[in-house]
């Protein structure tokens, strides 16, 4: 299984509330309240660090969890939010210069 590549959607308004954040689809004004653990993924989706890093360095680091649990948990949620334009997940890391225009994987 290769890793995936998370990256923030543009197409967003998001807003920080203590340990939560909460993100409004500009698409289809639909609202996302994201957890603790949601929040350091989508602070995290900078579209180069592999979502497994993601999980070891930040999330198994900061909560009480396995990194087996943790990355399965962690693909769904991506893939979710990736479903409704949120993230955008790729196969291979995303350069700054390639951001706009890459298609998702």
């Amino acid at each position: 299984m290769s890793d995936k590549y998370i990256l923030r959607s543009t197409a967003i308004a998001a807003r920080a509330l203590g340990d939560e954040t909460i993100i409004m689809s500009a698409v289809d004004s639909t609202l996302f309240s994201l957890s603790e653990v949601g929040t350091v993924i989508w602070q995290s989706a900078d579209g180069r660090t592999p979502l497994s890093e993601i999980v070891t360095s930040r999330i198994c680091e900061e909560f009480d969890v396995t990194p087996e649990a943790a990355y399965a948990d962690a693909l769904a949620f991506v893939e979710g939010l990736s479903q409704h334009g949120i993230l955008r997940v790729f196969d291979h890391p995303v350069s700054e210069i390639s951001q706009a225009g890459a298609a998702p994987s």
